[in-house]
C-alpha cells in the first residue's frame, strides 16, 4: 500500500476499533458518536489505499482536524507536539531562542526588533540585519515561521548566524547562545507629567500582575501622583488567572470580577479578588480599543461595572469565549471553548455568536434588537452585544495614506536602519525631535523610492468613470470627470508637507526603538496620543471625572 506502512495501518485499525466499541450503547448519541467515527475510518482507509498520488497520513488527519474545529470557533484549535513552544510562548511569555522579532523581505528575513538584554542584543545583531545563514546553511526562501523555528531552541545552546548588514559589505558571523526568553508584560511605565502616572500591559502572561503591580509601586514613590492611566490597547488578552489578579490591585478582597458559564456545569465558576487591593481610590483611566480582547475586557469591563475607574477609547473585541486545555496522546493537547466570561453587572461580553452561523458560514454580532441593558454597581446603565464600551469613546488619528503606504513598504523602517548606522546615540526619548535637518535628510532618502499610493476620493473617480462607461454617459462627462481628477490627484512632494506631523511622529518612534529598544518605543508611542489627552483632561479634573460615574439623572 502506498502513502501508508502496513504497521501503521492496523496500528490505527485497532485504536478505532477499540475507541467505537467503546462508544457502542443503547443511547442514541454515542451510537451516532460510533457510527461517525466508524465512516471517517473507513473513508480514511479507502483513501490511502486508493487515491491516485502519494499521501501522508499525519498531514490529513491534521487538516481534518483542523477543518472540523474551524467550523466551531477560532479559539479551538489542536496543537501538535511540533508547536507546542510557541504554545508555552502564549500562556508565559517565554521561549528558548536568541530574543528577537523577525518578519520577511524578499528572499530572506531580516530583524525587525532585538530585545534589550537578550542574546541576539548581546550578540551585536540590529534591526535591518538580514539573516542569510543559520549553521552554514543558506536560508534563501525560508519564511519567517520556518526561520523562527530554527532559530528556537534549547537555552545555552549555540546558533551561528550569517548576518548582512546595510552599509557592510561582507557577511558577518554572529554565534548566539540562546536562553529562556522572558518577555516584560509591562514594557512602558512613567509619569505623564507631574501627578498623572502610565502604565501600559502589553498581554496577560503568567506573573503579569506582579509586573503591573511593581510598576505602580514605582509610581507611587511619586508625593504627588493623584491619577493613574492603564493602557490595555492592542493586549489580546491571555490568562484568565493573571486578569482577576490585575483586577484586583483596584478592587477589594471578595469581590466577584467575573464568572464562567459552560455546558457543564460542574466547572462553572464565580472568580473573586482573593487578596487585598493594592490601591482602591487612585483615579483610573483605563484605555482600550478594538485590539483589547478577552482578559483585556475583563478587567475593563470589570473596573466599569463596579465604578472602579473610567474606561476611553472605542469599542472592545469581544472575545468572551473561555478556552481550556486537554492532553491528547502524544503530548499533544486540545484547546477547547468551554465557557463563556460574564463580569460583574452579569453582562456577556462575547460579540460573535458561533453557534448560529449565517447561510453562507459567516457569523454575525448580536443584533441591536437583541441588546439588553444591564447596570453598574452604582446604577450605571451598560450593555452588552459584545465587548466593552467605553464610558467615553475617543477615536484614534487615522493614519493619511502616504503615511500607511512609507510604513507597509517599510521606507520608515529602512530609515532609521541608515540614521543608527550614521549617529551612535540620540538624546534621551523625551528630548529627542525629529527636527528640519532630519526631515529633509528623510525627504532626500525618498528621492529614488517608490510609495506610491491611491487616494479615495481618486479610486471613486475611477468607479464613477467605470459606471458612466457602463450608461453610456461617459462622452458627456469625459471632460468634468478629467478636471477633477486634476485637482484631486495627490503630490507625494505636496503631501510630505501636508502630513508632517504625523510622518514624524513615525520616524521618530521607530529611531527611538533603534537606541532604547522596546521601552523606548512603548514611551515614543504615547506621544500625541488623542485618547491619552482626553485621560489627562478628565484625571486633572476630579469633578469631571466623578460625574462620569455617576448614574444619569432620570
Amino acid at each position: 500500500m502506498r502513502g501508508i506502512s502496513k504497521k501503521w495501518k492496523i496500528g490505527f485499525v485497532a485504536t478505532v476499533a477499540v475507541i467505537t466499541l467503546g462508544f457502542i450503547s443503547f443511547d442514541d448519541e454515542n451510537f451516532q458518536i460510533a457510527k461517525s467515527l466508524d465512516i471517517y475510518h473507513t473513508l480514511f482507509r479507502e483513501l490511502n489505499l486508493y487515491y491516485v498520488d502519494e499521501t501522508d497520513p499525519a498531514d490529513l488527519v491534521k487538516t481534518s482536524i483542523d477543518k472540523m474545529l474551524e467550523s466551531l470557533d477560532p479559539y479551538t484549535v489542536y496543537i501538535p507536539e511540533s508547536q507546542m513552544e510557541d504554545y508555552r510562548f502564549m500562556t508565559t511569555g517565554q521561549y528558548g531562542g536568541i530574543g528577537a522579532l523577525i518578519r520577511n523581505a524578499d528572499d530572506y528575513v531580516i530583524i525587525t526588533e532585538p530585545y534589550e538584554g537578550f542574546p541576539a542584543f548581546k550578540a551585536g545583531i540590529k534591526a535591518g540585519d538580514k539573516i542569510v545563514e543559520i549553521d552554514g546553511k543558506s536560508v534563501k526562501g525560508r519564511n519567517s515561521e520556518e526561520i523562527s523555528e530554527l532559530l528556537k531552541g534549547e537555552p545555552k545552546t549555540e546558533i551561528k548566524l550569517g548576518i548582512q548588514r546595510p552599509g557592510v559589505e561582507k557577511t558577518l558571523d554572529k554565534v548566539v547562545v540562546r536562553e529562556k526568553i522572558k518577555i516584560n508584560s509591562v514594557p512602558y511605565s512613567g509619569m505623564l507629567n507631574d501627578s498623572i502616572g502610565y502604565i501600559r500591559l502589553a498581554n496577560f502572561t503568567e506573573d503579569c500582575s506582579k509586573d503591573v503591580k511593581g510598576a505602580l509601586k514605582e509610581l507611587k514613590k511619586n508625593q504627588s501622583l493623584k491619577g493613574l492611566v492603564f493602557d490595555l490597547r492592542g493586549n489580546p488578552g491571555g490568562l484568565l488567572m493573571e486578569a482577576v489578579a490585575v483586577s484586583n490591585l483596584f478592587i477589594p478582597k471578595g469581590q466577584e470580577i467575573v464568572s464562567t458559564k459552560g455546558k457543564v456545569t460542574q466547572w462553572n465558576r464565580a472568580y473573586q479578588a482573593t487578596n487585598d487591593a493594592y490601591d482602591t481610590e487612585i483615579p483610573l483611566a483605563v484605555l482600550v480599543n478594538s485590539g483589547s480582547a478577552s482578559a483585556s475586557e475583563i478587567v475593563s469591563g470589570a473596573i466599569q461595572d463596579l465604578d472602579r475607574g473610567v474606561v476611553l477609547g472605542t469599542r472592545t473585541f469581544g472575545k468572551g469565549l473561555v478556552q481550556t486545555t486537554r492532553d491528547l496522546s502524544y503530548n499533544s493537547k486540545l484547546k477547547i471553548t468551554t465557557a463563556k466570561y460574564y463580569i460583574p453587572s452579569g453582562r456577556c461580553i462575547q460579540a460573535l455568536d458561533y453557534s448560529h452561523r449565517n447561510q453562507d458560514g459567516s457569523v454575525g454580532r448580536v443584533p441591536d434588537s437583541l441588546i439588553s441593558e444591564f447596570t453598574t454597581k452604582g446604577g450605571r446603565k451598560v450593555y452588552d452585544g459584545g465587548g466593552i464600551m467605553p464610558d467615553i469613546n475617543v477615536q484614534p488619528q487615522m493614519l493619511s495614506k502616504i503615511s500607511i503606504s512609507l510604513y507597509t513598504k517599510s521606507l520608515i523602517f529602512d530609515f532609521a536602519t541608515q540614521y543608527q548606522q550614521t549617529h551612535e546615540s540620540i538624546p534621551p526619548v523625551h528630548e529627542f525631535a525629529i527636527d528640519e535637518s532630519i526631515y529633509n535628510d528623510f525627504k532626500d532618502f525618498l528621492a529614488n523610492k517608490d510609495f506610491d499610493y491611491t487616494l479615495e476620493s481618486e479610486q471613486m473617480i475611477s468607479k464613477l468613470e467605470e459606471v458612466v462607461k457602463q450608461e453610456k454617459y461617459h462622452a458627456m462627462v469625459a471632460d468634468e470627470l478629467n478636471i477633477l481628477r486634476k485637482k484631486l490627484a495627490h503630490d507625494k512632494n505636496k503631501d510630505l508637507e501636508l502630513f508632517k506631523a504625523e510622518i514624524s511622529d513615525l520616524l521618530r518612534e521607530e529611531i527611538v526603538s533603534r537606541y532604547y529598544y522596546q521601552t523606548g518605543r512603548a514611551q515614543a508611542n504615547i506621544s500625541n496620543d488623542p485618547v491619552i489627552e482626553k485621560a489627562l483632561e478628565i484625571l486633572g479634573n476630579n469633578d469631571s471625572y466623578k460625574n462620569i460615574l455617576q448614574p444619569a439623572a432620570k
